[in-house]
C-alpha cells in the first residue's frame, strides 16, 4: 500500500507538471468557470465556441493576430505572391529571411550566429526567429500576417503556435527542384544575396528537403495545408493563391 501510494504521488506530480508546462490547467479552469457562470443549454457547443474565442484572444484577453504560414522551396515564388496579396488585400508580409538578414547586421553574438547559419544554409535556432516575428507582429494585432519562409522545422511551428497563436493555414508553393535552381541562379545575378550562389543553393535545398518538408506533412495532418503549383505561369499561380485565401476575405 505504501509503495502504491508513493507511485500515485509521483504520477500526480508528473500530471501537475504536464498541465503546467503545456498551459492546460488555465484553459480547463477558464472553461469550467464559464460553463458554471453562464449555464448554457448546450454545454458542449458552448465549450467549443469558448475554445475558438481563446484561440483568437487568449486567456489574458489580448487579441491575437491572424497568421498564414507561407512555405515552399527557395525560389518557389513565396515572396512574389506575398507582395501581390499585400497590394490586393492589405495583408502584412513578414519574411523570416528578411528579418534574420537584418538582425545578422547587428554587432552581437546572435547576429554572428545568424550570419553563419545563413552562409551555411542551416536553420537559425527557432527561438531567435520567433522572437523577431513576435516583435514585428506586436505592432498591429488586427492585421492578417503572411509569414514567409517559416516554420522551417516542425519544432518551430509547434513553439510558435504554443507561444504566439495558431496559424489559420499554410500556403505551400510546390515546384520541381530544377526549376528552383534556375530561378535562384538567375536571381543571384542581381540580388547581391550571399546565399544566391550554386553552393549555398544546394545546401538550402538539402535543408529544405530534410527539415522543412516534414513541416508540410505535420500541418497536413490537421487539414491546414493549401497547396499551390508554382511551376505554372504567374497568372495561374496568382489565381490559385486568391482562391486559397478567399475564406479570409
Amino acid at each position: 500500500c505504501i509503495n502504491q501510494s508513493a507511485m500515485d504521488s509521483v504520477k500526480m506530480e508528473k500530471a501537475e507538471k504536464y498541465l503546467s508546462d503545456h498551459k492546460i490547467r488555465p484553459v480547463f479552469e477558464y472553461l469550467t468557470a464559464h460553463i458554471i457562470k453562464t449555464r448554457p443549454s448546450h454545454p458542449l457547443d458552448a465549450m467549443i465556441l469558448s475554445l475558438q474565442e481563446l484561440k483568437a484572444n487568449g486567456l489574458d484577453g489580448k487579441k491575437k493576430p491572424t497568421v498564414i504560414f507561407v512555405l515552399g522551396g527557395p525560389g518557389a515564388g513565396k515572396g512574389t505572391n506575398c507582395q501581390k496579396l499585400v497590394q490586393e488585400y492589405g495583408f502584412v508580409h513578414l519574411s523570416a529571411g528578411d528579418l534574420l538578414r537584418a538582425a545578422k547586421q547587428t554587432d552581437s553574438d546572435e547576429g554572428r550566429l545568424i550570419a553563419e547559419c545563413i552562409k551555411n544554409g542551416d536553420i537559425v535556432p527557432g527561438h531567435i526567429t520567433i522572437s523577431l516575428l513576435k516583435q514585428a507582429m506586436n505592432k498591429d494585432l488586427d492585421a492578417i500576417y503572411l509569414i514567409d519562409g517559416f516554420p522551417r522545422e516542425i519544432k518551430q511551428g509547434i513553439e510558435f503556435e504554443r507561444d504566439i497563436t495558431p496559424c489559420r493555414f499554410v500556403l505551400f508553393f510546390e515546384c520541381d527542384e530544377d526549376i528552383l535552381v534556375k530561378r535562384l541562379l538567375k536571381r543571384g545575378e542581381t540580388s547581391n544575396r550571399t546565399d544566391d550562389n550554386e553552393e549555398s543553393i544546394k545546401k538550402r535545398l538539402a535543408t529544405y528537403h530534410n527539415q522543412s518538408l516534414p513541416v508540410i506533412d505535420y500541418f497536413d495532418c490537421y487539414d491546414k495545408v493549401k497547396k499551390i503549383n508554382s511551376a505554372g505561369t504567374m497568372d495561374e499561380v496568382w489565381d490559385n493563391v486568391k482562391k486559397s485565401v478567399s475564406s479570409l476575405l
